[in-house]
């Protein structure tokens, strides 16, 4: 059983017809077709449940409100019923046809596999940013690969069962398997053109996307061991206000007033900021030893 997850948003134009496209690609296997509609305020939910009454492989969920496509795709993963899963964009820009390159190279052990769109037909300011954030994840996470938010994705079961998604996470679905310790892998894809609707991506989204990248590199790399990050922040910050308070006591010794200068209040600041620091991360410590041994 093949599970494609389709989360919608607006996109009553190219349902139609990549409904139909999904159908050819996957006439030879077994499959169900999820469509997720995430609070569409046109006429899109009303078209995936005429899909839904006319082909039983076809399910519906509705969401009453957007709750944007980390909630859509979990809602969706969370129906799968299929040991293989894709996930597909609705706006048929992501081929449905290049769903069976990934299928193909799933089959080679792996766990997650990637589109990546090598040729985008996308405007000039959106591919820009895109390279240098797909760059930007690749350096700080050692992802390695070249396009981290294409929506076209198959995965193994055992995947969507370690995800948990919220905010705009489902950016980063390929670095939270890695770290999980799956096998991630790329395969180039074809990339066309919108030809309907309008485009959700703005500037709002691309800023969001460094927050939840620090948000990634935190959960990825301090959430066992929040102690290592709000320790060593602490601590130097800690250091920092010993030696200008040392510095300034070295001047009170040699004659000099020093109770009103700037430099005193950022050193005892330091200190009295740093000692908070550290008192979290022994508390974030606790409420994760807690909560591991209640589980």
């Amino acid at each position: 059983m093949i599970s494609i997850v389709v989360p919608v948003f607006n996109e009553k134009e190219s349902l139609e017809e990549l409904c139909q496209r999904i159908k050819q690609v996957l006439k030879n296997h077994k499959f169900e077709l999820i469509f997720i509609d995430d609070g569409s305020t046109d006429s899109s939910g009303d078209l995936i449940e005429k899909f839904r009454e006319s082909d039983s492989r076809v399910r519906t969920v509705h969401l009453r409100r957007n709750q944007g496509k980390s909630k859509a795709l979990m809602m969706g993963f969370a129906a799968a019923k299929g040991e293989i899963i894709v996930t597909l964009d609705a706006d048929l820009q992501d081929q449905p046809e290049e769903i069976k390159k990934l299928l193909l190279k799933l089959k080679e052990g792996f766990d997650l596999v990637c589109g990546w769109k090598k040729k985008r037909n996308d405007p000039f300011l959106k591919v820009i940013f895109s390279h240098f954030f797909n760059w930007l994840v690749n350096l700080t996470t050692q992802t390695n690969l070249h396009d981290i938010n294409c929506g076209l994705k198959v995965y193994r079961r055992e995947v969507i069962e370690n995800l948990n998604l919220y905010g705009d996470l489902y950016r980063f679905i390929p670095v939270l398997a890695a770290k999980e310790g799956f096998r991630v892998t790329e395969v180039e894809v074809s990339h066309a053109s919108r030809r309907y609707g309008t485009s959700k991506y703005g500037i709002s989204k691309f800023i969001r996307g460094f927050f939840d990248l620090f948000t990634i590199l935190f959960l990825t790399n301090f959430k066992t061991r929040p102690l290592h990050l709000f320790g060593f922040l602490g601590g130097l910050m800690i250091g920092l206000g010993i030696v200008i308070c040392f510095y300034l006591t070295i001047l009170w010794f040699s004659g000099q007033v020093i109770g009103s200068r700037p430099l005193l209040f950022l050193g005892i600041l330091l200190i009295i900021t740093g000692i908070q620091l550290f008192t979290s991360g022994l508390l974030a410590e606790l409420i994760f030893h807690t909560r591991e041994k209640v589980n």
